[in-house]
């Protein structure tokens, strides 16, 4: 675990992006690159697909991302939730130089599946999302996990950081009548996880993507 929390954009949005972590390819250029340049570095072609899929972006394009991520007054804000780089020890790699990795291979299931990754996990939602802006409608969530892992371990620590009356509106939307959480695919998934999310009908992890629109719209409209 590295502590270098940043984020980015408006600070009181109305719109709220999480990703997951700082990956290694973000966490690599912090010291060589611009601060508005790290964000979703080597992603932001993806996430500008996720961002149209859903309605926040007219365009899929990542020019839009980089206007939104250095906007100071516009509608979002990004971040990860879990504000420190972490990386996970992979048995199973026999390279010294491979054993430890910050993406890929379930990192979000398997960090969250520990006691210590729950710990992180509450730690930061608890201390960055307890307490939000008025103007913050929707936190949209980059990641699903495994059937839906990620969700719930998401929903778990919200209600601990947010105690209220919770509902589900859909498999990846919930709310506390407050602000609204859709949870999409992740920008950095790997092989035809993100190609099927934004299928529409066409695969069934597509009618996932078409949930997260209408949690979206239902959010801000």
């Amino acid at each position: 675990m590295t502590a270098n929390p940043l984020a980015w954009g408006n600070p009181a949005p109305e719109i709220l992006v999480l990703g997951f972590s700082k990956g290694p390819t973000q966490a690599g250029a912090l010291a060589r690159q611009p601060h508005d340049k790290i964000a979703y570095r080597g992603g932001r072609t993806n996430l500008a697909k996720i961002l149209h899929h859903i309605g926040l972006l007219p365009a899929p394009e990542s020019r839009l991302v980089d206007q939104a991520i250095v906007d100071r007054n516009g509608r979002f804000h990004f971040a990860s939730l879990i504000r420190c780089t972490v990386e996970r020890f992979d048995e199973k790699e026999t390279a010294p130089e491979k054993q430890w990795k910050g993406t890929g291979g379930g990192m979000l299931d398997k960090f969250v599946a520990r006691d210590f990754g729950q710990i992180v996990l509450e730690n930061c939602t608890t201390r960055f999302l307890s307490n939000l802006p008025p103007q913050t409608k929707l936190i949209l969530m980059l990641g699903l996990g495994t059937r839906g892992n990620y969700v719930a371990a998401c929903r778990k620590a919200l209600t601990k950081a947010r105690p209220g009356r919770w509902r589900t509106i859909n498999e990846v939307t919930y709310t506390d009548d407050k602000v609204m959480v859709v949870h999409t695919e992740h920008f950095a998934s790997q092989g035809a996880l993100l190609p099927n999310w934004l299928s529409g009908g066409l695969h069934e992890r597509g009618r996932l993507g078409l949930l997260a629109r209408e949690g979206v719209k239902l959010a801000v409209g």
